[in-house]
């Protein structure tokens, strides 16, 4: 595992490229739903907004997703590169989850980020929708863990 604070890859300013591989790490991190693993690509005191939730620091951060992948069961995760300039990248996302009693939600999203000079996210701002869905309307089926590389992507499923 990085240490804490480690300089985290591809590093600010952003290019297309770079920021296309910086969403590919972070999506693949949180499809472990390891909330240790994933906290420390945020810096000691990052500021998030998620949807009607403010946090700081990762103690909050790990609590936080904790709590979420408690509720959010069997989730998939797709993220997508929107816009990038020098420490700031936009994302588009969705993800797959159903809740205890086995109802499929898709969940809408887009992220704001902004990182330090060592690659670590200092700010998160998501906005995200529910959205129920049937069992068989689910796109998302690869095994638990990151996305292989030959499945589909947000646009190519039409999302």
């Amino acid at each position: 595992m990085n240490e804490p604070d480690a300089p985290r890859p591809p590093l600010p300013p952003f290019d297309a490229e770079t920021a296309a591989r910086k969403v590919r790490l972070a999506e693949d991190a949180w499809n472990t739903r390891d909330p240790g693993r994933v906290s420390l690509a945020y810096t000691r005191d990052s500021q998030w907004r998620n949807r009607s939730e403010f946090l700081c620091g990762r103690a909050e951060i790990v609590a936080f997703l904790i709590r979420k992948w408690n509720r959010e069961l069997d989730y998939r995760l797709i993220k997508e590169l929107w816009t990038c300039r020098e420490d700031r990248i936009a994302v588009r996302f969705a993800y797959e989850w159903r809740d205890d009693a086995g109802q499929w939600y898709r969940s809408y999203g887009n992220e704001n980020w902004e990182f330090d000079e060592r690659g670590l996210m200092r700010r998160r701002i998501a906005s995200i929708n529910d959205l129920p869905i049937e069992a068989a309307a689910r796109k998302f089926h690869w095994p638990q863990g990151p996305r292989p590389l030959d499945h589909p992507g947000l646009s190519d499923l039409g999302l």
